[in-house]
């Protein structure tokens, strides 16, 4: 099972491998030198720490995800839910609409996932 937890630079490499997967281990040298100022050997030392955690793999010199972007932050708010409001969507949600109030598109868009995750 992956662990997912990146820091904050972590996550700035993990973006450059999700923006552009499937890419070769030297390209990804060169994206993290100008997106990152990173050093070749800083690349692949963080390229092997996010291997070693089974988000990402390095395959033949070819870099993918083993979990989507999409996986890994839906993994991050159930943890976040679970830690902080006890694994409650009603408190997580009623914290987060006391100080900001949702617009009729978004009381839709919430309402027809309600809808489309009913368990009748």
């Amino acid at each position: 099972m992956a662990e997912y937890k990146l820091g904050e630079i972590e996550m700035k490499f993990a973006e450059i491998i999700w923006k552009n997967e499937p890419l070769p281990s030297n390209e990804l040298v060169k994206l993290c030198a100008v997106e990152l100022e990173w050093k070749k050997s800083t690349t692949y030392t963080i390229l092997r720490r996010v291997c070693e955690r089974g988000l990402f793999q390095n395959n033949n010199s070819i870099v993918t995800s083993l979990v989507s972007k999409e996986e890994y932050l839906s993994h991050q708010s159930e943890e976040f839910v679970d830690n902080t409001f006890a694994g409650s969507l009603p408190k997580f949600f009623a914290a987060f609409t006391k100080r900001k109030k949702l617009s009729e598109q978004e009381i839709m868009e919430l309402q027809k996932i309600i809808e489309d995750n009913r368990g009748d």
